[in-house]
C-alpha cells in the first residue's frame, strides 16, 4: 500500500512504485474511474488502446486481415483512394 498527501490545490504525487506499475512518466496521463463506490486510477494511452481493441475486435477478420503485409496492403490501397479523391479534378 502507498501513501501519498494532498496539496492545498488538490494536487497528489503518485509514488514512483505506482507510476512504473501504471508505466506512466513525466507528462503521461491517468484515469480516475469509478466502480461500485471505489476509485481506480489508469493509464489513460493504454485504457484508450484497449478501448480501440475491443471496438475492432473481428475487424480484421472481416476485412480478411491475415498479417503485417495485409494491413500495410490496405493502408496503401486507403491512401491511393484518397489521393485520387483529392487530386482527380486537377490535370
Amino acid at each position: 500500500m502507498e501513501v501519498a498527501r494532498i496539496t492545498s490545490r488538490g494536487q497528489v504525487t503518485i509514488p514512483i512504485n505506482i507510476r512504473r506499475k501504471l508505466g506512466v512518466k513525466e507528462g503521461g496521463k491517468i484515469i480516475f474511474a469509478e466502480d461500485n463506490n471505489r476509485i481506480f486510477v489508469t493509464n489513460a494511452a493504454k485504457a484508450a488502446f484497449t478501448n480501440m481493441r475491443t471496438a475492432f475486435a473481428g475487424e480484421a477478420e472481416r476485412l480478411g486481415l491475415t498479417d503485417e503485409q495485409d494491413v500495410v496492403a490496405l493502408v496503401d490501397e486507403v491512401r491511393g483512394e484518397m489521393w485520387k479523391e483529392r487530386y482527380a479534378n486537377n490535370d
